[in-house]
């Protein structure tokens, strides 16, 4: 496991810890291994910020790229007890063929003091485009409740302007903004017959579907009108949904909360969700999509062996006694595998009301 050391200015590092809602970045480096970098670093996240334990944005600025990566996130994953959800689910996600960020645990140490167990996830933006070898596009993430696909907010206001709740990571051009801001406007306004027709001409239809699957199976609460990003693949010439944050899952929510396993509906939330799944042929595709995953990769025999890695490659790293590390982290295991149990008969209970 990989352990960053970062050294800030004793000045700055006190700016930071007394500014605890700036997103401003400060100067730093980072050591990992023999290696050195400069960076910059900044807080990420919002309620969290009130924990000791903090998350935070680095951008490498000396080598401007290290592994083709400009900017990674560093999250404490506080409130989830198990360390793990995110990092689950992200891989999941990978495992159903949707795009999702790459996240490996690091252990943290600021200014000499140990910081504990992260997990390092990639930047969705255009330098993981090219290190994954997709076409160039337009990038925007679900920054705030409002990024739900329609013409509202999440109070019920109009919006005052189609993309309310976005934020653009990257874009391209004015046209690719436009073709997405074209989504919003469309699944809002046109009959069903003239959506059935030009959604598929917008918008990536069975990666969506995916995407949904997978938010639904590990119950992803806030992941239909949160925790995206949406990007423009220009191969296709298509709009794709990609995951982010997702450590409110898998039976627990992003308070760290359980979570009973029938509280989100098959068919998930959002306005685009419900207009596409109005349609029978859309409607089928998503039944069988969903009757796979429930089949192959949400299953205990499936995720068991991959929760065990986890477990075992961060229990050295955790600070407490071993015994009451190994004690926690087996009830988080029981409460995930129980989780996938229940939740899996219960969308297959379900399947004929899609």
């Amino acid at each position: 496991m990989k352990s960053y050391n970062i050294y800030i200015q004793p000045n700055d590092y006190k700016y930071l810890r007394s500014n605890v809602w700036t997103d401003e970045y400060v100067p730093g480096y980072l050591k990992d291994g023999k290696n050195k970098y400069q960076i910059d670093i900044s807080y990420r996240g919002h309620s969290i910020r009130n924990y000791d334990k903090k998350s935070y944005n680095i951008l490498f600025q000396n080598p401007h790229t290290i592994k083709g990566a400009h900017e990674i996130h560093l999250n404490a994953e506080s409130k989830d007890p198990s360390l793990i959800r995110n990092k689950l689910s992200l891989d999941f996600f990978h495992e159903i063929g949707i795009i999702a960020p790459q996240s490996q645990h690091v252990t943290l140490t600021i200014n000499g003091q140990r910081r504990g167990l992260y997990l390092q996830l990639e930047s969705f933006d255009e330098y993981s485009l090219r290190r994954r070898n997709l076409a160039n596009g337009s990038i925007f993430y679900a920054t705030d409740d409002d990024a739900n696909f329609s013409l509202l907010t999440a109070e019920g206001d109009p919006k005052l302007e189609l993309l309310q709740g976005y934020t653009p990571k990257y874009v391209v051009s004015k046209e690719e903004k436009k073709l997405f801001a074209e989504l919003i406007l469309s699944l809002n306004t046109l009959s069903n017959l003239e959506f059935e027709e030009r959604i598929p001409k917008i918008l990536d239809v069975d990666n969506y579907l995916t995407w949904l699957a997978g938010v639904v199976c590990i119950q992803h609460f806030d992941g239909f009108d949160h925790n995206y990003a949406m990007y423009y693949n220009s191969s296709t010439q298509l709009l794709e949904i990609s995951p982010w944050d997702c450590d409110g899952t898998w039976g627990r929510n992003r308070h760290g909360n359980s979570l009973l396993y029938d509280v989100v509906p098959i068919q998930g939330y959002n306005t685009l969700s419900a207009r596409l799944l109005h349609i029978n042929h859309f409607r089928n595709k998503y039944k069988e999509i969903v009757e796979n995953i429930l089949s192959n990769q949400f299953t205990i025999e499936a995720q068991n062996p991959i929760i065990e890695n986890l477990f075992s490659t961060i229990i050295p790293q955790l600070e407490n006694d071993y015994s009451t590390v190994q004690n926690t982290l087996e009830k988080e295991k029981q409460l995930i595998l129980t989780f996938i149990e229940n939740r899996n008969k219960y969308l297959y209970s379900q399947l004929p009301i899609i």
